[in-house]
């Protein structure tokens, strides 16, 4: 068994007393790197009425609307305590090596507890901290500047909207991507009933206290823990949680969001991302760039002229990369499945396709440099041509998640991006973000957008305030007209 002092069950706010003992069952957290478990966490029960999400809706619905509950209503307030929240990221940096040798220690909490969980890097993991201290710093910034707008019409009346909080939100996250959902919705005055994923619990768990820290009070960011098919079903089916937001696969969340109280449904799917590199790209730049995650490019394109050239130098740069485990057996079971397919419908395999040592979860760096466009790996998400043909087979799947195009001519560039049916687009570059530009996908890779401002319109709800400034009696004759019929243009 492997825990680290700030993670033990004593400090699992899955564990206090606002979680009803009676109900509670575990699960373990299988350590990706030799396989064995780390502590065991509480998983909610799944029975309706889903007693620990009901008891943390119960009193959150409420607060939403009391005004004795100002933290919550306030943007003065949640502006503050956003910023608190900010300065407690800022130690994760503050960090000599990010690892907790620093002033705060926090840095090791994060590093720890992520690398335990689902096998990151340091390197990796030192650019999630900062990316995550820049996200919740930009919306800290949001937190006061929830604003409406004034209409004018008329001298004859006063119309404006305003942006309210949506009320108890549910959020289903997978890895670090919690704070990409708990930024908006907390700056813009909800309440949140978080899961993280089974295989990823604990950094979230953790970054929790720090929220609670910076004096918000225990109602506002509730967690739950276990699996999707019964905390994360039990979460979109909930009558009292108004929406939910999602990273991960949406369909079961749409149909119970459907099903039970229309739920408002933010969804940041899965992608087939493609990298399109011509033949005036520059080949170092374009290599680089093109790493597999989520959104990088795991389809490339490559123009003729420079395809020999380019195969060479990628086949050389597995020898020199480090990569670390799947994240569970799950997923290593899956990624394999993937490769076998591909060999089963003839693409060959240049580099990897196998399983490293015999513990964890690790499978080596896989390239496939002859594949089909209705092959399997081409066509679904793992986790000589002309333009025109180029643009077809790219946007040849159910996926728009992200692309790239790599090439020295800008114009030619830009004309295939602004082509290109994917939520993100990169020219020379790829799988970069920044906390103020909106990120999410076309097609079956997602609904709404995350990130930026963009992501503040997922967690409000936009109310019309129209004012009659006519004392009684003093109308005119159109407005009377309208009384008649009942609504007035």
């Amino acid at each position: 068994m492997l825990s680290h002092p700030s993670l033990s069950s004593s400090s699992d706010p899955t564990s206090d007393s606002h979680f009803p003992k009676s109900s509670q069952a575990f699960f373990h957290k299988q350590n990706p790197f030799p396989a064995f478990p780390l502590s065991p966490l509480s998983s909610s029960h799944p029975a309706p009425p889903s007693p620990a999400i009901s008891r943390r809706t119960s009193g959150i619905s409420g607060a939403i609307v009391d005004p004795a509950v100002p933290l919550v209503r306030s943007s003065s307030n949640r502006s503050r305590s956003a910023r608190e929240t900010s300065d407690d990221f800022d130690d994760l940096e503050d960090d000599e090596d990010g690892w907790g040798s620093g002033r705060s220690g926090r840095g090791g909490a994060w590093g720890g507890s992520s690398g335990f969980q689902f096998g990151k890097g340091r390197t990796t993991l030192d650019v999630d901290i900062a990316f995550s201290t820049d996200t919740i710093c930009y919306y800290s910034g949001w937190a006061d500047k929830i604003h409406g707008q004034v209409m004018e019409t008329d001298d004859k009346k006063l119309m404006y909207s305003r942006h309210e909080p949506i009320g108890v939100v549910g959020q289903i996250i997978p890895l670090l991507m919690w704070i990409w959902k708990i930024g908006p919705a907390l700056a813009t005055g909800n309440t949140v009933v978080l899961k993280p994923s089974e295989f990823t619990p604990l950094t979230a768990i953790y970054m929790c206290s720090l929220i609670q820290e910076a004096g918000f009070p225990h109602i506002v960011v509730n967690i739950v823990t276990g699996y999707g098919h019964t905390v994360g079903n039990a979460i979109s089916s909930h009558m009292k949680i108004e929406k939910v937001a999602l990273t991960l696969v949406g369909r079961k969340i749409m149909e119970n969001a459907a099903k039970n109280n229309l739920k408002n449904v933010t969804l940041e799917l899965g992608g087939k991302s493609p990298n399109i590199i011509f033949n005036d790209a520059d080949l170092e730049q374009a290599i680089n760039w093109s790493l597999h995650a989520c959104c990088a490019g795991s389809r490339i394109f490559v123009q003729s002229g420079i395809y020999d050239k380019f195969l060479a130098k990628f086949t050389e740069r597995p020898k020199d990369s480090r990569s670390g485990p799947q994240v569970s057996q799950q997923q290593y079971d899956r990624i394999m499945s993937y490769i076998d397919s591909g060999k089963e419908e003839g693409a060959t395999v240049d580099v990897g396709g196998e399983r490293v040592g015999n513990e964890g979860y690790f499978i080596q760096p896989t390239i496939f440099p002859n594949t089909e466009p209705l092959m399997k790996i081409i066509q679904e998400e793992i986790f000589g041509l002309s333009d025109d043909d180029i643009v077809h087979q790219v946007n040849d799947t159910m996926y728009g998640l992200a692309s790239a195009v790599f090439s020295q001519d800008i114009n030619k560039a830009l004309t295939v991006t602004h082509r290109l049916r994917a939520g993100t687009a990169w020219v020379n570059c790829a799988n970069t973000l920044n906390a103020s530009v909106p990120f999410g996908g076309y097609k079956q890779s997602g609904i709404g957008r995350e990130l930026g401002e963009y992501a503040l319109h997922n967690y409000t709800s936009v109310k019309a305030v129209h004012v009659n400034l006519i004392e009684s009696g003093q109308g005119s004759e159109r407005q009377r007209r309208c009384l008649s019929v009942g609504f007035c243009l």
